[in-house]
């Protein structure tokens, strides 16, 4: 009877386990990014998938924005320095 019941946990378990890997698997396929093209696919998301990735893309946006803005402020401490030798 333990041995029985035993099986049954572990099948159980077993069938639980692959169904959490199969959505994951399932959730990473997903497009990345959307534009014009697959815009059907983005519509067919759910309201939380559409704001993670909205919000995922603000975030690489901002990212960016201040990886520019760095390059900027680095550029023109460069052109400074320069005409400050030049004179």
């Amino acid at each position: 009877m333990i041995i029985f019941l035993s099986i049954v946990i572990f099948l159980s378990l077993k069938k639980t386990f692959k169904l959490n890997i199969s959505k994951k698997v399932f959730k990473n396929k997903r497009i990345k990014t959307f534009n014009k093209s697959n815009l059907n696919n983005w519509m067919n998301l759910t309201k939380k998938e559409r704001y993670k990735q909205s919000k995922k893309e603000s975030f690489s946006y901002l990212k960016n924005r201040k990886l520019l803005l760095d390059e900027i402020r680095k550029e023109y401490k460069r052109i400074k320095k320069s005409d400050l030798k030049g004179d």
